[in-house]
């Protein structure tokens, strides 16, 4: 079944005679209730998302409409299948998530991996495609090393001796003793766990293009997963599900560590064991589209990142305690120190852009010094720019007057709509990016 994001008019009774099972396992659930199931949210953590928040829920029920959220993706329970698409494409093919995905994930066009792919497969996919991005991200930190016990059996006792193998093993007695020892040691149950995932991934025809992203990266845990045995899968992934990374220097791991196991988990969850459970991926639509339009202009503007403390600014400096105070992220601030401008990425229509969405730039504009504020959102309708210039005075001095040196528009990006293949939708939207830029440069 597919939904719409940001939609308010799904009809209950339609949504449950179709997924019965998932629409009862999602309706008012939260994105964190999801993620605790096992629901892969991208980016990261949803605590780490500016847009999104732990408490949005999915599936809202409004009497007896269902509402959706600012989220994209796929959910599935056994056989009932739930696509969430963008509210900006038409058609049964969303385009324009998938061309978000494409440039901000560099994850290739997944309706080309098969000839006919289905959702499963498609989820499937995604999930192997951010991989390298989250093995690259957490081995930045090092290997991940901890204690591990492992058993012996020789003449050379350095651990606690194990009666009931020893027993097993050295009847009659041969000179040697068992016992086990703890290590701190590489080759344990997570970097297992990578492996696995690492050898899975060359079981797909696309498995070149994820070896030439994470070939160093493949290398190092090749090399120091020595213990690695085909038929461990099983068991490795269930020590890991069992003993999750807890320690908060190793957090990109845990992220991996959730990321490895959905991809080895994936079947498991769609026949048989683990039908029951909701499975899925979900992408922040905000997010992607912010993330879209810093490809477009990064050469013009700096792109401050809450999610990454990147960019920090501050709105006051207290005269008191000389401390700098009110931690702001515009979204994009101009190069050109001269002629600022601060631009604001909004994944909503343009009827939708208003009151605090004024408030948060007029507010931008005043600490940067900016003339110009600009809002930048996907449009699917007819293209215009809507331009507004700041007022001064009051009506109770009936003295109000336009000041012409201070404007805010609206540019969208026109997304191509009604196209039959995913080439002809690239194709339409490259020019669009370029009429969309000079839009904003004023070239």
């Amino acid at each position: 079944m597919k939904l719409i994001d940001n939609c308010k008019n799904h009809l209950v009774d339609s949504v449950r005679r179709e997924i019965p099972r998932l629409a009862a396992l999602l309706e008012d659930k939260t994105l964190f209730n999801l993620e605790q199931k096992g629901i892969f949210v991208f980016p990261e953590l949803i605590k780490d998302a500016e847009d999104l928040t732990g408490d949005q829920i999915v599936l809202q029920k409004v009497d007896d409409y269902y509402c959706t959220g600012n989220v994209m993706g796929y959910l599935g329970c056994g056989s009932e299948q739930m696509t969430i698409s963008s509210r900006f494409s038409e058609g049964e093919t969303d385009f324009l998530f998938q061309y978000l995905l494409e440039k901000v994930l560099d994850i290739p066009n997944i309706f080309n991996l098969h000839v006919q792919i289905n959702q499963k497969e498609r989820v499937q996919d995604l999930l192997i495609f951010l991989f390298p991005m989250y093995l690259r991200k957490a081995m930045r930190k090092g290997i991940y090393k901890t204690y591990i016990n492992r058993n012996y059996n020789s003449a050379n006792v350095r651990g606690r001796i194990n009666v009931e193998c020893h027993i097993k093993q050295n009847t009659p007695f041969t000179g040697k003793v068992a016992y086990s020892q703890r290590e701190f040691s590489y080759d344990n149950n997570l970097m297992e766990l990578i492996r696995h995932t690492i050898e899975f991934v060359k079981t797909k025809s696309y498995h070149l293009a994820i070896a030439s992203k994470i070939r160093e990266e493949a290398s190092s845990v090749i090399e120091v997963t020595k213990g690695y045995n085909f038929y461990d899968r099983r068991k490795i992934v269930l020590e890991n599900k069992q003993n999750p990374v807890r320690h908060a220097y190793y957090r990109e791991y845990r992220q991996l560590q959730l990321l490895c196991i959905m991809i080895l988990q994936y079947d498991r969850h769609q026949f048989g064991e683990g039908s029951k459970e909701v499975n899925g991926i979900l992408f922040d639509g905000a997010w992607l589209w912010e993330e879209y339009i810093n490809l477009l202009i990064k050469d013009s503007f700096y792109h401050p990142q809450n999610k990454g403390g990147k960019g920090a600014q501050r709105l006051f400096l207290s005269a008191s305690s000389g401390r700098q105070l009110g931690l702001i992220y515009p979204d994009f601030i101009s190069r050109d120190c001269t002629n600022r401008i601060i631009a604001d990425a909004k994944y909503k229509p343009i009827e939708n852009i208003g009151n605090r969405d004024y408030l948060q730039v007029l507010a931008y504009m005043f600490r940067f010094d900016a003339s110009r504020g600009f809002y930048l959102y996907p449009e699917n309708g007819e293209k215009h720019i809507e331009k507004f210039n700041l007022q001064k005075g009051t009506t109770y001095e009936k003295n109000v007057t336009t000041r012409e040196e201070i404007e805010v528009k609206k540019i969208g990006l026109l997304i191509p709509r009604n196209c039959e293949r995913y080439s002809e939708f690239v194709d339409l939207i490259k020019v669009n990016e370029k009429i969309f830029i000079s839009e904003i440069l004023d070239e």
